[in-house]
């Protein structure tokens, strides 16, 4: 299998908003990832990968890229990929968690997520993932100890396997909209072997297993519209001392985001940002 990798290179700021249109449109990218230039932080670049040679003009539409960044797009062999997810990548350090892939041992005193880079997101080296599993081990850290635990959008899973790890009593069900990220993810969780999470495909919360069902611990690692879009959801999911860890967000979306779950009475908590993206958590008292 070939992939083809589509790069815009520019100014850095339009392109996190590029990168969430590309989300959102359902455009066929298998990834989409924003950098920032070391040297100048002003400056980065959009990588996107994709199973077949992307219309350059049609993805630069898509994402509302202009004329002021340059563009490439190049064939990648499978055994590039497999080496460019895999080096230079350490393992992340995220409270009690590390993730890290197969070419690093798991770190000592940690609880290890092994998670290879690859298409699906969630690899744990994306401030998103990462933000979430700083949000949980703090509350881990304060005494709050779930007995049930929805992941929704669950991506490579990685939230889901840290919830049965660090909770292995608790009840985790685990949910994406991409059947082929819910084989991702299983397989994963074997890898780890985090045994008795139920993974399953759904839209939202349009699935049987999520009727009428409140949780003690939501995750919701997914885009800001969609946030925003499921709160009424994800509140309907909460009862009296639940908690919601969020992220998918940049740092310009926190208020809209926030206000989304202010307006339903809920009480919304920052945390520190990671390059660039935001992770909230909600409660419900």
């Amino acid at each position: 299998m070939i992939l083809w990798k589509l790069v815009f290179s520019g100014p850095m700021t339009p392109l996190y908003d590029a990168a969430e249109r590309l989300g959102n449109s359902g455009d066929d990218a298998l990834s989409v990832s924003v950098f920032e230039n070391d040297e100048d932080e002003t400056e980065g670049w959009l990588e996107a990968l994709y199973a077949e040679q992307p219309d350059e003009a049609e993805v630069r539409r898509i994402s509302g890229l202009g004329a002021d960044y340059s563009a490439t797009c190049e064939p990648l062999p499978e055994e590039d990929w497999v080496t460019l997810s895999q080096k230079g990548l350490p393992p992340v350090i995220a409270g009690r968690f590390a993730l890290h892939g197969s070419h690093d041992a798991a770190p000592e005193g940690k609880i290890a997520l092994l998670i290879e880079a690859g298409p699906a997101f969630g690899t744990g080296h994306h401030g998103t993932t990462r933000g979430c599993l700083i949000a949980f081990d703090k509350l881990l850290d304060a005494g709050f100890t779930p007995e049930s635990v929805l992941d929704v959008g669950t991506g490579t899973g990685a939230l889901a396997i840290a919830a049965r790890k660090a909770l292995p009593d608790a009840d985790v069900l685990a949910s994406d909209i991409d059947p082929d990220a819910v084989e991702e993810s299983v397989r994963n969780a074997v890898k780890n072997e985090a045994d008795g999470i139920d993974f399953f495909t759904a839209d939202g919360f349009e699935h049987i297993k999520l009727t009428a069902r409140t949780f003690d611990l939501v995750f919701a690692n997914i885009l800001a519209r969609p946030l925003i879009e499921l709160a009424p959801r994800i509140s309907m999911a909460m009862h009296e001392g639940s908690v919601a860890i969020l992220s998918g967000l940049m740092e310009h979306q926190e208020d809209q985001v926030a206000a989304a779950y202010l307006a339903l009475g809920l009480v919304v908590e920052r945390q520190d940002p990671l390059d660039g993206w935001s992770t909230l958590v909600v409660r419900k008292v």
